[in-house]
């Protein structure tokens, strides 16, 4: 019956989206599934860990992009953690503002980071580029 085949047809499509999604979504501050948990990455470079408030997720993101590109030899221990450093203090000096200008600033400053770390990512990590 081609209702069977087609229904079947569906139900495999729908798996691999769902592991394709499951693939390309980033894990928690938590970490997960290999990936160090966003208090282990700061702790990676000492002093205190950082509350990011609200953007603690998209902070995350943007350290964990570093860090692979740093496991992976494309950032120095140094650079790494120059990286987290500088998103540390401009989220004190700007995302923890009631200003809105402030915190637009901060936002348009976290996005660059977060282009700037998946750009070394993907330098190194053959699952980010095209083809």
């Amino acid at each position: 019956m081609k209702t069977g085949k087609y229904m079947r047809g569906l139900a495999m499509i729908g798996a691999v989206a769902v592991l394709a999604g499951c693939a390309i979504t980033p894990p928690g501050v938590e970490g997960g599934w290999r990936a160090p948990s966003f208090a282990a990455l700061q702790g990676m470079c000492g002093g205190h860990p950082v509350d990011f408030g609200a953007d603690a997720q998209a902070v995350y993101s943007a350290t964990l992009d570093a860090f692979v590109a740093h496991r992976r030899g494309k950032l120095t221990q140094d650079q790494f953690c120059g990286f987290q450093a500088a998103l540390a203090q401009h989220y004190t000096a700007l995302g923890k503002s009631s200003d809105p200008q402030a915190r637009e600033r901060w936002v348009t400053y976290l996005n660059e980071q977060r282009a700037l770390a998946v750009s070394w990512r993907a330098s190194v990590d053959p699952t980010l580029r095209a083809g």
